[in-house]
């Protein structure tokens, strides 16, 4: 009986967490690459993203294939500018050991991040609406967009996006 309390404590402390996830991507959520209408290819250079901009429809699910072609680790992360902003904290807690020759992303499903997995032992990525793309590699993230808000595709490694490495992505 003692179990079946502490279980159901704990259920009830963390409800606040999902209620406030939800609130968090009121744009949308992570979708399984199968369930994408289309995919649009993103690429990543040393500040800048190809295209500059995003469109989409209410409803659609998309799989964005993110291509680092630049010099430097880059981030793809859709959000408001405050979701930006807060995610721009933790980049700076963290940005050591984006540079650092132990930390080795190649390989790992970057699109995943925010399901409980880190990439590197404590900075956790969101709901699976940010991806980080490593000097020469290909990552991808699909996210179903359930209505119209100003929201942004940025790279919020430490300075990145202040030298403009973020666009507007519509949400028709």
């Amino acid at each position: 009986m003692k179990h079946l309390f502490l279980a159901a404590t704990l259920a009830l402390l963390s409800l606040p967490t999902f209620a406030d996830a939800s609130k968090a991507f009121a744009f949308g959520e992570p979708a399984p690459a199968a369930k994408a209408s289309r995919t649009v290819e993103v690429v990543l250079k040393d500040i800048a993203f190809e295209p500059k901009s995003l469109k989409v429809k209410a409803g659609e699910t998309v799989r964005f294939v993110l291509i680092n072609q630049g010099q430097l680790p880059h981030e793809f992360n859709l959000g408001d500018k405050a979701m930006h902003v807060e995610h721009q904290k933790e980049m700076i807690a963290m940005q050591g050991k984006l540079f650092t020759a132990g930390m080795n992303h190649e390989g790992m499903d970057h699109g995943q991040m925010g399901h409980g997995q880190t990439m590197d032992g404590g900075h956790t990525h969101g709901g699976g609406n940010t991806v980080l793309v490593q000097p020469g590699q290909r990552a991808e993230l699909t996210w179903t967009f359930h209505k119209s808000a100003p929201i942004e595709f940025a790279c919020n490694v430490p300075g990145h996006y202040q030298a403009g490495m973020v666009g507007p992505l519509t949400i028709e």
